[in-house]
């Protein structure tokens, strides 16, 4: 009876006309919003930090093979470039200027599809000249042919899974089951992490101080309507003469940092307490500072992977359900590790924005592997009400799914084009 019910024929998925029949659930629960729960803790790994290095590259690497794959042979071929591993070199930190011992290592993973037929795609060439590209674009101090090393260990992919591809179909299977959920709106504390990141990585922050590596990572701690912002930023040892011209620079960064949250953030709380660099401690010389010779701890004490760092929000939301995919990299075609997690968000934003009388909204989508990507196993929108009955608004929210679904290739097309962010 088991494997009768769960049969696609018996079960009727699929219309004669060959349209999914898309199982969408709307439901409203009844937890606390997070925005009135008394602790809620946020961290943002900046685009500096080891574990959103691995993120950014590897999905630039799965842009840049989707451009050649369309540009060779008209449509996305498998891939998935989301397996990395930054391994931190060795340097010799010092007062003035250190030096690079050892170069960093980037190792560059999973599978692509490297011929299709008589043509061939470079992908050694692709994935290596990606990376230092993606590298020199955005470090100021580092250099991607002298500071670090790559290995490519892009492999062929299963020919199960390469198959997909090559079926002749306008929505692909999914090549795996994977469950992914997102989230509606930004709550304060949400938003003041992601932009403080922001701000403290923008050109104009780093003009003022050259000192301030791209290596940022902030975790917020918000308690009852006072917030906690622990702030570790990289430094760049040839800006800094001494330590004592280290903790001169701090106390501006600190100052500069704090007018700023005031200044846009300061109606949100009732008191926001800042702490840069806690294992800092005078008298120790470069062993008691936070010091980096090229802008990131990974030259020197810290490694990291894909899928270690922000979710596909550009966060880590403690308080909120997380998914366990690791979305950059991924093919953007057919892995709802990647479409599943992003498209998530997108509909939850969409619903709050569309749908009048919620306070929350949170989206759950499961694929199946081989089951059109449009019509997964289950979509399912939970809301928590700011009024009104779930019968007043269950249509809307399901209606709003249902559209998402319904143009689910041209997402995955913005997907391939890098114009949605996935880190």
């Amino acid at each position: 009876m088991l494997a009768e019910n769960l049969n696609p024929v018996k079960n009727n998925l699929f219309k004669n006309s060959g349209n999914p029949v898309k199982n969408i659930v709307v439901e409203e629960i009844g937890h606390v919003p997070i925005e009135d729960q008394k602790i809620e803790i946020v961290e943002r790994k900046g685009m500096g930090h080891p574990d959103t290095i691995c993120d950014f590259v590897m999905n630039q690497i799965s842009i840049e093979l989707s451009k050649a794959y369309l540009e060779k042979v008209g449509h996305i071929l498998h891939h998935n470039t989301d397996k990395s591993l930054l391994a931190a070199g060795e340097v010799d930190y010092k007062f003035g200027g250190g030096v690079i011992k050892k170069p960093m290592l980037l190792v560059i993973g999973d599978r692509a599809t490297y011929s299709a037929g008589d043509v061939d795609i470079p992908v050694d060439e692709i994935a290596i000249g990606t990376a230092k590209k993606w590298f020199k674009n955005n470090f100021r101090f580092l250099d991607p042919e002298k500071h670090i090393k790559y290995q490519n260990e892009l492999k062929r992919g299963s020919a199960a899974l390469t198959d997909i591809f090559s079926r002749k179909s306008k929505v692909l299977g999914a090549n795996d089951t994977s469950a992914a959920v997102g989230y509606a709106p930004y709550t304060k504390t949400e938003r003041i992490i992601k932009e403080l990141e922001q701000y403290l990585n923008s050109k104009k922050f780093k003009s003022g101080f050259p000192a301030s590596g791209e290596d940022i990572k902030i975790m917020g701690l918000r308690e009852g309507n006072d917030i906690h912002i622990t702030i570790a930023m990289a430094m760049v040892d040839r800006f800094i003469d001494s330590e004592k011209e280290y903790f001169r620079i701090k106390k501006e960064i600190q100052q500069t940092t704090d007018d700023w949250l005031n200044d846009n953030f300061s109606g949100d709380f009732d008191n926001i307490y800042t702490y840069i660099n806690t294992l800092d401690q005078p008298g120790r010389g470069v062993n008691g500072v936070y010091l980096t010779v090229t802008g990131t701890c990974a030259d020197g004490a810290d490694c990291g992977q894909v899928g270690r760092g922000n979710k596909v929000n550009g966060l880590i939301c403690l308080s909120r359900p997380q998914g366990a995919e690791a979305a950059a990299g991924k093919n953007p075609v057919s892995h709802v590790g990647k479409i599943y997690s992003v498209l998530a968000f997108k509909m939850a934003q969409e619903i709050y924005d569309n749908v009048s009388g919620l306070r929350e909204a949170y989206v759950w989508l499961l694929s199946q592997i081989g089951r059109r990507i449009d019509n997964p196993k289950i979509a399912a929108a939970q809301v928590i009400m700011e009024n009104g009955s779930i019968e007043d608004v269950r249509k809307e929210v399901k209606e709003v799914v249902d559209r998402e679904l319904e143009h689910i290739n041209e997402f995955c097309m913005e997907l391939a084009e890098g114009k949605v962010p996935v880190a």
